[in-house]
């Protein structure tokens, strides 16, 4: 088969399927690799798709329009609270480089995830970034996914590692257990000594447990995790009664001091908690972990605050600055941990925190 031939059928390859790898095409072709890696050179020199590690990558429309800045993918499990802030601030990163981003959502389902990804790298995209539906206390079950990605990675509020992964990946994520300990802290200093935590199930939980045990620990206080599925929102009988049974638990462990995950949680709690003629703060005092709507409480909420949109951006920024060295995997991985940081509001009896 000559080159002009091969060519053709790569290129119509690339127009079905969006992305090709150079096994593929060496089963397709029945040449050696040498020679599809030939051809993929050359078709890129032409401007006619792009070449990746393991492979190649067509050219979009949006290529073609957006006079040559790279385009990268983002795939997130929601684009709703927690991470709308993420995407904004990796939009906010993109646009500073002049950059074009891709969305995904996997709705934290694995399955729908990888299609979001098959089909974010299908559109051209140069690098890739990644917060997996799985999270860190699943990253047994994470297999190949990650290594099979062939452009540039980082992930995000993820901190796969060996043995789970091939390969050590960039990431970038908040120190959750920090953020417990500094709610943890703070009860300290005004005189907890004894603290229920209600922890919602979601990937974050799996630090935050961690954070909020050796906190405690070191504080000295006591503390009861809490299996009270607890609702954001709604006055019927189960609701109200997920809600009483925490309040029952509180009044029986004999703490007046609460930590919620989340915030949303905790605005929920609050509101029942004055509806049975509870003061807030003064008989129940609050820490809400995330700070989305916190602010917005019938009490405003003290709560910890993880740096999101700084988080997307620094994500962003890690990324460009692999995708601009040309290389084609990083010469030094980064792991970077941001610290959240603790806003005082009305819920938790101190308008600052106590020093000592």
């Amino acid at each position: 088969m000559l080159a002009p031939e091969r060519h053709e059928l790569i290129l119509r390859s690339l127009r079905r399927h969006g992305r090709l790898r150079v096994a593929e095409l060496v089963a397709e072709l029945g040449v050696s690799a040498i020679t599809v890696r030939r051809d993929l050179a050359e078709l890129d020199s032409a401007g006619l798709l792009r070449r990746v590690h393991g492979g190649a990558l067509g050219i979009t429309s949006a290529d073609h329009t957006a006079g040559g800045r790279p385009t990268i993918g983002i795939v997130v499990p929601s684009a709703a609270t927690y991470y709308s802030d993420v995407i904004r601030g990796a939009q906010a990163m993109a646009d500073r480089h002049g950059a074009r981003l891709v969305l995904g959502v996997s709705s934290y389902d694995a399955t729908i995830e990888q299609e979001r990804i098959d089909k974010v790298l299908g559109a051209g995209v140069t690098g890739l970034l990644l917060s997996t539906a799985l999270g860190d206390a699943d990253a047994d079950k994470v297999g190949s996914r990650l290594d099979d990605i062939e452009v540039p990675l980082v992930l995000m509020e993820r901190a796969f590692g060996f043995p789970q992964v091939a390969r050590e990946y960039d990431y970038v994520r908040t120190d959750h257990e920090y953020g417990a300990m500094l709610a943890l802290r703070h009860f300290a200093a005004l005189g907890h000594r004894r603290i229920a935590v209600n922890l919602q199930a979601t990937v974050t939980a799996y630090w935050l447990r961690r954070g909020i045990e050796a906190a405690a620990s070191t504080l000295g206080v006591d503390l009861f995790l809490s299996p009270v599925d607890l609702p954001m929102e709604g006055k019927d009988a189960a609701t109200l009664a997920q809600l009483d049974a925490f309040l029952a638990e509180c009044e029986s462990f004999g703490t007046r001091a609460v930590l919620i995950h989340s915030d949303e949680h905790a605005a929920r709690l609050v509101e029942r908690a004055m509806e049975l003629g509870l003061r807030v703060p003064e008989d129940l005092a609050v820490i809400a972990y995330n700070d989305v709507t916190a602010a917005l409480a019938v009490v405003p909420l003290t709560a910890v605050s993880p740096a999101k949109f700084i988080l997307g951006g620094t994500a962003c920024e890690l990324l460009l600055r692999r995708l601009e060295s040309g290389a084609p995997r990083p010469t030094a991985v980064q792991h970077l941990s941001l610290l959240p940081e603790l806003r005082i509001r009305s819920s938790c009896g101190a308008l600052q925190p106590a020093m000592h």
